[in-house]
């Protein structure tokens, strides 16, 4: 099988991070030391190499997100992989993974095979890419899922659309039995979320604007739970947003359903009180910022594991799409650059969660869910680190964008925890200067 993720070659680093904080809660490691990377290679001597002053900052297993969108093919004006994997190194990420919801559709060999070829010579990061569920992502037609997963595939996704046929989902399951990679799905029943454009509740109503209902997303992750039990399959939840969800999600893991879960940052941070800004670069995505009492349940799911990792949804858009009323921007907002610290600003830094819960569900546990390698800061572990300064702010937006776009859910927004160094599968891929 191909190699499911590529990077551009680079030199290996070989440096010495003097007195951090080194924290890995996979591997039981937190305390201060020196952190030696030789080669590429988390351990070693130090003799001989360059030197970084880590005192008072934190260095951590490189994250990894499940979940963005680089636009490649059709819409490089947005992104490129070369810009995303970059926004990506600056946020801390050691891996991305993009969706396949591009002009054309990523839903046969040669574009598969395409996007791998211009990771390996433009992304910062390792770089790998879902294929399509069905053709076109239209939902009747599978793809050639064996083929494509054979050629690198990571997974299979159909996300900005659901599956919505049952029968195609079924079909879609038995592959996926056979093939062993994970389906990543966009949970929306269509028909009760049709024409909405936030959450449908008080805000929405006050504003005047068509709801889009929590039930829908919920109905959606029930009937492919149900599924997925029946053909003893594996299932991974895009972008949870609404407490039916959760209680959904969970209801499945206890009967045993093999199934996985996301939030993103922005349903974590912020609630549709924000939508009353009507600003749709900074808050209209799908699905919506939904109400506080859904925040809090994706909070305590992302903490006893119901949710088991953080995913940024990462959706470039340029400002001319966005600078339009609300009800008719696309959905959308980036967050690469902002994740770590939105969740550690608002979740670590309020005392709803501990650091290195977070740095779990945003490094190992989202490498997990779609099988690839959990980073890792033993020795003899290949280096992929982030280094952190947990208490210096970020301005979102004041010192611009590594991303093509600049639609963020924060902008403007003080939040707290600077990534100073990323170090990806053994190369320096950011260093903030």
């Amino acid at each position: 099988m191909a190699a499911r993720l590529a990077q551009r070659p680079g030199p290996r680093a070989s440096l010495v991070i003097r007195d951090v904080r080194v924290l890995d809660p996979v591997a039981g490691i937190d305390e201060v030391r020196d952190l030696v990377v030789r080669d590429g290679v988390v351990g070693g001597s130090p003799d001989g190499l360059d030197e970084i002053d880590g005192s008072g900052l934190v260095a951590v297993p490189g994250f990894v997100d499940p979940h963005v969108h680089l636009r490649v093919p059709g819409r490089e004006d947005l992104e490129t992989v070369a810009t995303g994997s970059l926004a990506g190194a600056a946020g801390g990420f050691v891996a991305i993974v993009a969706m396949p919801n591009t002009k054309p559709v990523v839903d046969n060999a040669a574009i598969i095979e395409s996007l791998l070829e211009q990771a390996a010579t433009d992304a910062v990061i390792p770089t790998g890419f879902y294929a399509a569920i069905t053709r076109g992502q239209k939902g009747a037609e599978l793809t050639e899922h064996a083929e494509l997963a054979q050629l690198g595939a990571v997974g299979f996704s159909d996300d900005g659309f659901p599956v919505s046929d049952a029968s195609v989902m079924r079909r879609a399951l038995q592959y996926q039995r056979m093939v062993g990679l994970p389906l990543v799905l966009h949970e929306e029943d269509a028909r009760l979320s049709a024409g909405g454009v936030a959450h449908e509740g008080p805000v929405a109503s006050r504003l005047g604007l068509a709801g889009i209902p929590a039930v829908s997303e919920a109905v959606a992750v029930a009937r492919d739970a149900a599924l997925a039990a029946f053909e003893d399959g594996r299932i991974h939840i895009c972008h949870v947003s609404a407490a039916a969800t959760v209680d959904e999600v969970r209801a499945a893991k206890a009967r045993g359903v093999s199934i996985t879960a996301e939030v993103s940052p922005h349903h974590l941070a912020l609630t549709d009180e924000a939508v009353a800004s009507l600003d749709p670069s900074r808050h209209k995505m799908n699905p919506p910022l939904r109400a506080e009492s859904d925040r809090q349940a994706l909070i305590a799911a992302l903490i006893d594991g119901t949710i088991d990792c953080v995913a940024t949804d990462h959706a470039p858009h340029a400002a001319d799409e966005k600078e339009v009323p609300f009800e008719e921007a696309p959905f959308g907002v980036i967050g690469l650059e902002t994740a770590f610290a939105a969740c550690h600003t608002h979740l670590v830094r309020t005392g709803l969660m501990p650091l290195e819960l977070l740095v779990r569900r945003m490094g190992a546990d989202a490498a997990r869910v779609v099988d690839l390698p959990q980073p890792s800061l033993a020795d003899g572990s290949p280096a992929d680190i982030a280094l952190i300064d947990l208490d210096a702010p970020v301005v979102v937006g004041g010192d611009g964008h590594r991303s093509k776009s600049s639609n963020s859910a924060f902008a403007g927004d003080e939040l707290f925890g600077r990534i100073r160094l990323t170090i990806a599968a053994g190369q320096i891929a950011w260093r903030d200067t």
